[in-house]
Protein backbone atom coordinates (compact mmCIF):
# COMPACT_ATOMS: atom_id res chain seq x y z
CA UNK A 1 0.00 0.00 0.00
CA UNK A 2 0.83 3.53 -1.09
CA UNK A 3 0.12 6.50 1.42
CA UNK A 4 0.34 8.65 -1.67
CA UNK A 5 -2.55 6.30 -3.20
CA UNK A 6 -5.16 8.06 -0.84
CA UNK A 7 -8.35 7.28 -0.27
CA UNK A 8 -8.90 5.30 -3.20
CA UNK A 9 -13.14 4.85 -4.21
CA UNK A 10 -13.67 1.35 -6.14
CA UNK A 11 -17.49 0.68 -7.15
CA UNK A 12 -18.51 -3.01 -7.71
CA UNK A 13 -21.54 -3.48 -9.87
CA UNK A 14 -22.74 -7.24 -9.35
CA UNK A 15 -22.51 -9.02 -5.91
CA UNK A 16 -22.62 -12.64 -7.83
CA UNK A 17 -18.94 -14.67 -7.24
CA UNK A 18 -16.62 -11.76 -9.02
CA UNK A 19 -18.41 -9.31 -7.20
CA UNK A 20 -18.17 -10.77 -4.01
CA UNK A 21 -14.97 -11.82 -3.95
CA UNK A 22 -13.23 -8.55 -5.72
CA UNK A 23 -14.85 -7.03 -2.62
CA UNK A 24 -13.41 -8.85 -0.28
CA UNK A 25 -10.15 -9.33 -1.73
CA UNK A 26 -9.56 -5.11 -2.07
CA UNK A 27 -10.78 -4.84 1.70
CA UNK A 28 -8.02 -7.36 2.47
CA UNK A 29 -5.70 -5.44 0.59
CA UNK A 30 -6.27 -2.48 2.86
CA UNK A 31 -8.37 -0.87 0.29
CA UNK A 32 -10.92 1.45 3.02
CA UNK A 33 -13.65 2.51 0.20
CA UNK A 34 -15.75 -0.03 -1.29
CA UNK A 35 -19.31 0.14 -2.93
CA UNK A 36 -21.08 -3.09 -4.35
CA UNK A 37 -24.57 -2.46 -6.09
CA UNK A 38 -26.43 -5.27 -6.51
CA UNK A 39 -29.99 -5.48 -8.66
CA UNK A 40 -30.98 -8.23 -6.82
CA UNK A 41 -33.60 -7.39 -3.14
CA UNK A 42 -30.99 -9.80 -1.17
CA UNK A 43 -28.41 -12.13 -2.12
CA UNK A 44 -30.84 -15.43 -1.13
CA UNK A 45 -28.40 -18.08 -2.52
CA UNK A 46 -29.13 -20.39 -4.77
CA UNK A 47 -27.52 -22.73 -7.25
CA UNK A 48 -26.57 -26.47 -7.43
CA UNK A 49 -22.65 -28.08 -6.78
CA UNK A 50 -19.72 -26.32 -7.51
CA UNK A 51 -16.08 -27.60 -7.87
CA UNK A 52 -13.41 -25.49 -5.72
CA UNK A 53 -10.10 -25.52 -7.19
CA UNK A 54 -6.57 -25.29 -5.50
CA UNK A 55 -6.30 -22.15 -7.71
CA UNK A 56 -9.57 -21.13 -6.17
CA UNK A 57 -9.07 -22.37 -2.76
CA UNK A 58 -5.53 -20.90 -2.59
CA UNK A 59 -6.88 -17.61 -3.08
CA UNK A 60 -9.74 -17.57 -0.74
CA UNK A 61 -7.68 -18.96 1.96
CA UNK A 62 -5.49 -15.59 1.92
CA UNK A 63 -8.88 -14.11 2.08
CA UNK A 64 -10.09 -16.04 5.25
CA UNK A 65 -12.85 -17.87 4.20
CA UNK A 66 -11.95 -20.93 2.59
CA UNK A 67 -12.23 -22.61 6.35
CA UNK A 68 -15.73 -21.98 6.77
CA UNK A 69 -16.59 -23.01 2.71
CA UNK A 70 -14.15 -26.53 2.83
CA UNK A 71 -15.87 -27.09 5.48
CA UNK A 72 -19.14 -28.38 4.20
CA UNK A 73 -17.51 -29.34 0.80
CA UNK A 74 -16.22 -33.23 -0.61
CA UNK A 75 -12.32 -33.61 -1.17
CA UNK A 76 -12.20 -35.02 -4.45
CA UNK A 77 -10.16 -38.05 -4.28
CA UNK A 78 -11.41 -40.26 -7.64
CA UNK A 79 -12.62 -38.61 -10.70
CA UNK A 80 -14.08 -41.96 -13.06
CA UNK A 81 -15.20 -41.44 -16.61
CA UNK A 82 -18.20 -43.91 -17.19
CA UNK A 83 -19.67 -44.97 -20.61
CA UNK A 84 -23.40 -43.95 -20.59
CA UNK A 85 -24.88 -47.07 -21.25
CA UNK A 86 -23.84 -49.61 -18.78
CA UNK A 87 -21.66 -47.58 -16.09
CA UNK A 88 -18.67 -49.30 -17.71
CA UNK A 89 -15.50 -47.21 -16.46
CA UNK A 90 -13.69 -45.98 -19.22
CA UNK A 91 -11.08 -43.98 -17.48
CA UNK A 92 -9.95 -43.09 -13.78
CA UNK A 93 -7.68 -40.70 -12.45
CA UNK A 94 -6.48 -40.16 -8.65
CA UNK A 95 -6.62 -36.72 -7.49
CA UNK A 96 -5.35 -37.68 -4.12
CA UNK A 97 -1.97 -36.23 -5.35
CA UNK A 98 -3.38 -32.27 -5.77
CA UNK A 99 -3.30 -31.49 -1.89
CA UNK A 100 0.54 -32.18 -1.70
CA UNK A 101 1.36 -30.93 -4.91
CA UNK A 102 -0.75 -27.59 -5.19
CA UNK A 103 -1.13 -26.93 -1.23
CA UNK A 104 -4.59 -27.07 -1.47
CA UNK A 105 -7.33 -29.97 -2.15
CA UNK A 106 -9.75 -29.76 -4.69
CA UNK A 107 -12.84 -30.42 -3.44
CA UNK A 108 -16.52 -29.91 -4.64
CA UNK A 109 -19.04 -28.08 -2.81
CA UNK A 110 -22.41 -26.00 -3.40
CA UNK A 111 -22.85 -22.56 -4.22
CA UNK A 112 -24.20 -21.19 -2.00
CA UNK A 113 -21.81 -22.32 1.08
CA UNK A 114 -19.17 -20.45 -1.64
CA UNK A 115 -20.74 -17.48 -1.88
CA UNK A 116 -22.60 -17.52 1.48
CA UNK A 117 -18.86 -17.65 2.72
CA UNK A 118 -17.34 -14.71 1.15
CA UNK A 119 -20.45 -12.44 2.03
CA UNK A 120 -20.21 -13.19 5.53
CA UNK A 121 -16.46 -12.68 5.42
CA UNK A 122 -17.36 -9.08 3.23
CA UNK A 123 -19.74 -7.89 6.10
CA UNK A 124 -16.78 -8.20 8.95
CA UNK A 125 -15.31 -5.91 6.82
CA UNK A 126 -15.94 -2.22 7.37
CA UNK A 127 -14.40 -0.87 3.78
CA UNK A 128 -17.62 -2.79 2.18
CA UNK A 129 -21.29 -1.52 2.05
CA UNK A 130 -23.75 -2.93 -0.22
CA UNK A 131 -26.17 -0.90 -2.17
CA UNK A 132 -29.40 -3.60 -3.32
CA UNK A 133 -32.22 -2.87 -5.39
CA UNK A 134 -29.89 -0.72 -7.37
CA UNK A 135 -29.79 -0.60 -11.22
CA UNK A 136 -26.17 0.99 -12.64
CA UNK A 137 -25.34 2.58 -15.83
CA UNK A 138 -22.04 4.20 -16.94
CA UNK A 139 -22.05 7.94 -17.49
CA UNK A 140 -18.30 8.44 -17.90
CA UNK A 141 -15.14 6.02 -18.05
CA UNK A 142 -12.20 8.80 -17.43
CA UNK A 143 -11.15 10.49 -15.32
CA UNK A 144 -13.35 9.94 -12.74
CA UNK A 145 -15.87 7.18 -13.83
CA UNK A 146 -19.37 7.95 -13.25
CA UNK A 147 -22.34 6.12 -12.85
CA UNK A 148 -26.23 6.47 -12.54
CA UNK A 149 -28.11 4.24 -9.81
CA UNK A 150 -31.37 3.93 -10.18
CA UNK A 151 -32.65 2.02 -6.91
CA UNK A 152 -35.78 -0.36 -7.44
CA UNK A 153 -38.24 2.30 -5.27
CA UNK A 154 -36.76 5.85 -4.92
CA UNK A 155 -34.77 8.51 -6.83
CA UNK A 156 -32.01 8.08 -8.99
CA UNK A 157 -28.48 8.88 -7.92
CA UNK A 158 -25.52 9.98 -10.03
CA UNK A 159 -21.63 8.25 -8.32
CA UNK A 160 -18.30 8.96 -8.69
CA UNK A 161 -15.23 6.73 -8.17
CA UNK A 162 -11.72 5.72 -8.59
CA UNK A 163 -12.21 2.68 -10.20
CA UNK A 164 -15.38 0.58 -11.36
CA UNK A 165 -15.61 -3.25 -11.92
CA UNK A 166 -18.25 -4.51 -13.80
CA UNK A 167 -18.96 -8.34 -12.28
CA UNK A 168 -22.62 -8.11 -13.68
CA UNK A 169 -22.50 -11.45 -15.06
CA UNK A 170 -22.99 -13.12 -18.84
CA UNK A 171 -25.92 -10.72 -19.31
CA UNK A 172 -23.79 -7.66 -18.06
CA UNK A 173 -25.09 -4.21 -19.37
CA UNK A 174 -21.23 -2.78 -18.88
CA UNK A 175 -20.20 -4.94 -21.78
CA UNK A 176 -22.38 -3.44 -24.64
CA UNK A 177 -21.17 0.42 -23.26
CA UNK A 178 -17.61 -0.51 -23.56
CA UNK A 179 -18.06 -2.65 -26.57
CA UNK A 180 -20.05 0.46 -28.16
CA UNK A 181 -17.50 2.60 -27.45
CA UNK A 182 -15.08 0.88 -29.04
CA UNK A 183 -17.57 0.64 -32.34
CA UNK A 184 -17.33 -3.07 -31.78
CA UNK A 185 -19.20 -5.87 -30.32
CA UNK A 186 -18.90 -9.45 -29.07
CA UNK A 187 -20.69 -12.06 -30.41
CA UNK A 188 -23.45 -14.26 -28.61
CA UNK A 189 -21.94 -17.82 -29.59
CA UNK A 190 -25.13 -20.12 -28.89
CA UNK A 191 -23.34 -23.56 -27.75
CA UNK A 192 -26.30 -25.57 -28.81
CA UNK A 193 -26.09 -27.00 -25.64
CA UNK A 194 -28.50 -26.98 -22.11
CA UNK A 195 -28.30 -28.50 -18.93
CA UNK A 196 -30.23 -29.54 -16.09
CA UNK A 197 -28.84 -29.23 -12.62
CA UNK A 198 -30.32 -31.01 -10.00
CA UNK A 199 -29.91 -31.86 -6.19
CA UNK A 200 -30.53 -35.68 -4.44
CA UNK A 201 -31.08 -35.76 -0.44
CA UNK A 202 -29.78 -38.49 1.01
CA UNK A 203 -33.47 -39.44 2.38
CA UNK A 204 -34.27 -39.68 -1.19
CA UNK A 205 -31.64 -41.57 -1.37
CA UNK A 206 -31.95 -43.60 1.19
CA UNK A 207 -33.68 -46.88 0.08
CA UNK A 208 -30.76 -47.52 -2.70
CA UNK A 209 -27.69 -49.24 -1.60
CA UNK A 210 -25.99 -48.35 -4.88
CA UNK A 211 -27.01 -44.60 -4.93
CA UNK A 212 -26.01 -44.46 -1.59
CA UNK A 213 -22.23 -46.16 -2.22
CA UNK A 214 -22.07 -43.03 -4.85
CA UNK A 215 -22.85 -40.21 -2.28
CA UNK A 216 -20.54 -41.76 -0.03
CA UNK A 217 -17.48 -41.91 -2.09
CA UNK A 218 -15.01 -39.06 -2.20
CA UNK A 219 -15.27 -38.92 -6.09
CA UNK A 220 -16.47 -37.01 -8.80
CA UNK A 221 -18.37 -39.52 -11.89
CA UNK A 222 -19.30 -38.13 -15.55
CA UNK A 223 -21.34 -40.73 -17.33
CA UNK A 224 -20.94 -40.10 -21.05
CA UNK A 225 -22.68 -40.36 -24.44
CA UNK A 226 -23.15 -39.14 -27.61
CA UNK A 227 -24.06 -35.29 -27.65
CA UNK A 228 -24.83 -36.29 -23.91
CA UNK A 229 -23.40 -36.37 -20.77
CA UNK A 230 -23.66 -36.18 -16.71
CA UNK A 231 -21.49 -34.98 -14.39
CA UNK A 232 -21.89 -36.05 -10.56
CA UNK A 233 -20.61 -35.80 -6.72
CA UNK A 234 -21.66 -35.27 -3.31
CA UNK A 235 -22.06 -31.93 -1.47
CA UNK A 236 -22.83 -30.51 1.81
CA UNK A 237 -21.17 -32.94 3.99
CA UNK A 238 -22.37 -35.57 1.83
CA UNK A 239 -25.85 -34.85 2.43
CA UNK A 240 -26.31 -34.12 -1.18
CA UNK A 241 -25.70 -35.74 -4.54
CA UNK A 242 -25.32 -33.00 -7.02
CA UNK A 243 -26.15 -33.63 -10.91
CA UNK A 244 -25.27 -31.25 -13.93
CA UNK A 245 -26.48 -32.64 -17.29
CA UNK A 246 -25.43 -31.29 -20.85
CA UNK A 247 -27.66 -32.34 -24.06
CA UNK A 248 -28.59 -30.83 -26.71
CA UNK A 249 -30.81 -27.18 -26.86
CA UNK A 250 -34.57 -27.99 -27.86
CA UNK A 251 -36.34 -25.56 -25.53
CA UNK A 252 -34.26 -22.49 -26.04
CA UNK A 253 -34.22 -22.45 -29.78
CA UNK A 254 -37.25 -20.39 -30.67
CA UNK A 255 -36.49 -17.72 -27.35
CA UNK A 256 -35.21 -14.28 -26.76
CA UNK A 257 -31.25 -13.60 -26.71
CA UNK A 258 -32.27 -12.97 -22.97
CA UNK A 259 -33.55 -16.08 -21.81
CA UNK A 260 -31.10 -18.27 -20.06
CA UNK A 261 -33.28 -20.60 -18.04
CA UNK A 262 -36.86 -22.38 -18.08
CA UNK A 263 -38.86 -24.44 -16.36
CA UNK A 264 -38.07 -28.35 -16.83
CA UNK A 265 -39.78 -30.86 -18.24
CA UNK A 266 -39.43 -34.38 -16.15
CA UNK A 267 -40.57 -36.27 -18.91
CA UNK A 268 -37.93 -34.52 -21.32
CA UNK A 269 -35.23 -35.16 -19.19
CA UNK A 270 -35.90 -38.54 -19.11
CA UNK A 271 -36.55 -39.11 -22.57
CA UNK A 272 -33.40 -37.37 -23.35
CA UNK A 273 -32.00 -39.74 -20.93
CA UNK A 274 -33.29 -42.71 -22.13
CA UNK A 275 -30.44 -44.82 -22.93
CA UNK A 276 -27.90 -43.82 -20.26
CA UNK A 277 -27.77 -46.71 -17.17
CA UNK A 278 -30.27 -48.27 -14.86
CA UNK A 279 -28.07 -46.53 -11.87
CA UNK A 280 -28.73 -42.92 -13.57
CA UNK A 281 -32.35 -43.61 -14.94
CA UNK A 282 -33.06 -44.14 -10.90
CA UNK A 283 -31.23 -41.26 -10.06
CA UNK A 284 -33.14 -39.01 -12.70
CA UNK A 285 -36.62 -40.63 -11.47
CA UNK A 286 -36.26 -39.61 -8.21
CA UNK A 287 -36.60 -35.59 -9.08
CA UNK A 288 -39.52 -33.81 -8.48
CA UNK A 289 -41.34 -32.19 -11.44
CA UNK A 290 -41.57 -29.00 -9.77
CA UNK A 291 -37.91 -28.87 -8.74
CA UNK A 292 -36.39 -29.19 -12.39
CA UNK A 293 -34.82 -26.21 -13.93
CA UNK A 294 -33.01 -26.19 -17.71
CA UNK A 295 -30.47 -23.43 -18.01
CA UNK A 296 -29.04 -22.42 -21.90
CA UNK A 297 -25.17 -23.00 -21.88
CA UNK A 298 -23.80 -19.76 -23.65
CA UNK A 299 -20.87 -17.84 -24.06
CA UNK A 300 -19.77 -15.09 -26.64
CA UNK A 301 -16.41 -14.02 -29.10
CA UNK A 302 -13.16 -13.05 -26.86
CA UNK A 303 -13.80 -9.51 -26.23
CA UNK A 304 -10.88 -7.17 -27.97
CA UNK A 305 -10.91 -5.84 -24.29
CA UNK A 306 -11.76 -5.37 -20.84
CA UNK A 307 -10.77 -2.05 -19.92
CA UNK A 308 -11.80 1.08 -20.58
CA UNK A 309 -10.71 4.31 -19.00
CA UNK A 310 -11.18 3.11 -15.02
CA UNK A 311 -13.72 0.61 -15.49
CA UNK A 312 -12.85 -3.13 -15.67
CA UNK A 313 -14.77 -6.11 -16.64
CA UNK A 314 -14.69 -9.11 -14.29
CA UNK A 315 -15.80 -12.73 -14.28
CA UNK A 316 -18.72 -13.61 -16.69
CA UNK A 317 -18.92 -10.36 -17.97
CA UNK A 318 -15.96 -10.64 -19.38
CA UNK A 319 -14.97 -14.74 -20.06
CA UNK A 320 -18.00 -16.35 -19.82
CA UNK A 321 -17.59 -20.03 -20.02
CA UNK A 322 -18.79 -23.65 -20.48
CA UNK A 323 -18.66 -25.67 -17.54
CA UNK A 324 -17.08 -28.44 -18.71
CA UNK A 325 -13.59 -27.34 -17.20
CA UNK A 326 -15.12 -26.79 -13.86
CA UNK A 327 -13.01 -23.22 -13.79
CA UNK A 328 -15.92 -20.58 -14.35
CA UNK A 329 -16.35 -19.64 -10.44
CA UNK A 330 -12.54 -19.92 -10.07
CA UNK A 331 -11.26 -18.08 -13.06
CA UNK A 332 -13.85 -15.01 -11.43
CA UNK A 333 -11.99 -15.56 -8.26
CA UNK A 334 -8.64 -15.33 -9.61
CA UNK A 335 -9.88 -11.66 -11.03
CA UNK A 336 -10.60 -10.53 -8.05
CA UNK A 337 -7.49 -11.46 -6.33
CA UNK A 338 -5.48 -10.03 -9.39
CA UNK A 339 -7.13 -6.86 -9.18
CA UNK A 340 -6.57 -6.89 -5.64
CA UNK A 341 -2.71 -7.49 -5.81
CA UNK A 342 -2.37 -4.29 -8.88
CA UNK A 343 -4.70 -1.85 -7.24
CA UNK A 344 -3.22 -1.71 -3.91
CA UNK A 345 -0.11 -1.60 -5.16
CA UNK A 346 -0.86 2.16 -7.17
CA UNK A 347 1.75 4.63 -6.63
CA UNK A 348 -1.30 7.15 -6.60
CA UNK A 349 -5.04 8.02 -7.69
CA UNK A 350 -4.13 9.42 -11.03
CA UNK A 351 -6.41 8.39 -13.58
CA UNK A 352 -3.00 6.72 -15.81
CA UNK A 353 -2.08 5.03 -12.94
CA UNK A 354 -5.48 3.03 -12.59
CA UNK A 355 -5.78 2.49 -16.53
CA UNK A 356 -2.24 1.34 -16.28
CA UNK A 357 -2.80 -1.08 -13.04
CA UNK A 358 -5.97 -2.26 -14.75
CA UNK A 359 -3.73 -3.03 -17.98
CA UNK A 360 -2.50 -5.17 -15.90
CA UNK A 361 -4.71 -6.64 -15.01
CA UNK A 362 -6.03 -7.36 -18.44
CA UNK A 363 -2.24 -8.99 -20.00
CA UNK A 364 -1.94 -11.43 -16.79
CA UNK A 365 -5.73 -12.28 -16.90
CA UNK A 366 -7.06 -12.29 -20.29
CA UNK A 367 -5.17 -14.90 -22.44
CA UNK A 368 -5.11 -17.25 -19.31
CA UNK A 369 -9.24 -16.97 -19.00
CA UNK A 370 -8.99 -17.43 -22.74
CA UNK A 371 -7.17 -20.58 -23.08
CA UNK A 372 -9.30 -22.04 -20.07
CA UNK A 373 -12.73 -21.69 -22.33
CA UNK A 374 -11.14 -22.84 -25.47
CA UNK A 375 -10.10 -25.95 -23.52
CA UNK A 376 -13.27 -26.22 -21.77
CA UNK A 377 -14.56 -26.21 -25.53
CA UNK A 378 -12.41 -29.13 -26.22
CA UNK A 379 -13.50 -31.12 -23.58
CA UNK A 380 -16.94 -31.08 -24.29
CA UNK A 381 -16.60 -31.95 -28.51
CA UNK A 382 -14.38 -34.94 -26.75
CA UNK A 383 -17.07 -36.52 -24.23
CA UNK A 384 -19.75 -36.23 -26.67
CA UNK A 385 -18.54 -38.27 -29.34
CA UNK A 386 -20.91 -40.77 -31.29
CA UNK A 387 -19.69 -44.20 -32.22
CA UNK A 388 -16.45 -44.13 -35.18
CA UNK A 389 -13.13 -44.37 -34.97
CA UNK A 390 -12.29 -40.61 -33.28
CA UNK A 391 -14.25 -42.65 -30.17
CA UNK A 392 -11.99 -45.64 -30.28
CA UNK A 393 -8.89 -43.22 -29.93
CA UNK A 394 -11.11 -41.92 -27.13
CA UNK A 395 -11.71 -44.68 -25.32
CA UNK A 396 -7.95 -45.77 -25.72
CA UNK A 397 -6.87 -42.56 -23.78
CA UNK A 398 -8.82 -42.58 -21.53
CA UNK A 399 -7.59 -46.23 -20.78
CA UNK A 400 -4.70 -44.77 -20.67
CA UNK A 401 -5.46 -42.99 -17.55
CA UNK A 402 -5.76 -45.47 -15.14
CA UNK A 403 -1.87 -46.28 -15.73
CA UNK A 404 -1.26 -42.80 -15.68
CA UNK A 405 -0.34 -42.41 -19.29
CA UNK A 406 -0.73 -39.88 -21.96
CA UNK A 407 -3.29 -36.72 -22.30
CA UNK A 408 -6.82 -36.82 -21.75
CA UNK A 409 -9.41 -36.19 -23.80
CA UNK A 410 -11.56 -34.61 -21.06
CA UNK A 411 -9.23 -31.31 -19.86
CA UNK A 412 -10.32 -31.53 -16.28
CA UNK A 413 -8.37 -34.46 -15.67
CA UNK A 414 -4.89 -33.96 -17.89
CA UNK A 415 -2.13 -33.59 -15.77
CA UNK A 416 -0.73 -31.11 -17.93
CA UNK A 417 -3.74 -28.93 -17.52
CA UNK A 418 -3.96 -29.32 -13.94
CA UNK A 419 -0.49 -28.14 -13.87
CA UNK A 420 -1.49 -24.70 -15.43
CA UNK A 421 -4.70 -24.25 -13.78
CA UNK A 422 -3.42 -25.19 -10.13
CA UNK A 423 0.02 -24.57 -10.27
CA UNK A 424 0.09 -21.36 -10.90
CA UNK A 425 -0.03 -18.28 -8.16
CA UNK A 426 -1.71 -15.55 -10.12
CA UNK A 427 -1.60 -13.43 -6.86
CA UNK A 428 2.33 -13.46 -7.34
CA UNK A 429 2.44 -13.25 -11.03
CA UNK A 430 0.05 -9.68 -11.05
CA UNK A 431 2.97 -8.83 -8.51
CA UNK A 432 5.82 -9.33 -10.76
CA UNK A 433 3.53 -8.08 -13.85
CA UNK A 434 2.62 -4.70 -12.07
CA UNK A 435 6.46 -4.40 -10.97
CA UNK A 436 7.41 -4.62 -13.94
CA UNK A 437 4.66 -2.28 -15.81
CA UNK A 438 5.72 0.71 -13.12
CA UNK A 439 9.26 0.41 -13.72
CA UNK A 440 9.75 -0.73 -10.05
CA UNK A 441 12.92 -2.77 -8.66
Amino acid sequence: MNEDRGDLHVAIIGAGMGGLACALALAKHGIERIDVYEAASNLGFVGAGIQLAPNMGRILERLGCWESIAKEATEVKVASIRQHSDNRELGRVDFSYVRNEYGTPHMVGHRSSLAGGMYNACKEEKAITFHFNSFCDIKSWTPRPEFTVTPREGTPYDVFADVVLAADGIKSSVRPQILKELGTDAEVIDSGQSAYRIMLTREQMASDPEMLELLEADQVIRWIGERRHIIAYPISNKNIYNISSTQPDIHFASAPSATYTTRGSKTDMLDNFNDFCPLVQRMLHLVPDQDLCEWKLRVHSPLPTWVRGSVALVGDACHPTLPHLAQGAAQAIEDAGVLAVVLSMLPDRSSDSINEALRVYERVRKERAETLIDLAAASCKALHLGEGAAKEERDKQFAALKIKAGPSPDKYLDAEVQKMIMGIDIMEVARNEFLKAFGID
